[in-house]
């Protein structure tokens, strides 16, 4: 079960891309409905005007739809994204970024998971995004 924060620490530093592990990515939150993940905020995710950038929330959503699935379904779950869809709903500087995951389905070889992005400290949505991963194992 991915319930564990260290757990999950390892699991993101040793199973994903060395340029996700650089954003710094943590864990607020890990329950049997899904993950809260953190993401620091740092002038090197942010475009100019210091806004940061969609590259860095879709990196966020989708490393944290993993995750969700994995703490709702209570096992590691191999898989691989198959579609991420993401809307910017409005921006965020000088915040670190929070992304709290919901599993709307968990098929046979399907997960659906929905993830919402917010500035901390201010619980008004900034990113919405869905995921379809695929069950590869």
């Amino acid at each position: 079960m991915v319930r564990d924060i260290e757990q999950a620490r390892t699991l993101l530093a040793e199973g994903f891309s060395a340029w996700v592990t650089e954003l710094d990515l943590s864990f607020d939150a890990i329950t049997d409905e899904g993950v809260v993940m953190r993401m620091p905020f740092s002038p090197r995710i942010c475009r100019q005007g210091g806004i940061v950038c969609g590259q860095a929330f879709m990196a966020l959503a989708d490393t944290a739809s993993v995750f969700g699935l994995w703490a709702a379904a209570g096992a590691l779950r191999p898989c691989t994204t198959v579609d991420v869809s993401i809307q910017m709903m409005r921006p965020v500087s000088d915040a670190d970024v929070l992304a709290e995951t919901r599993l709307l389905r968990l098929g046979r070889s399907m997960a659906f998971v929905e993830v919402l992005l917010h500035a901390d400290g201010d619980a008004r949505p900034a990113v919405h995004a869905t995921a379809t991963l695929a069950l590869t194992g």
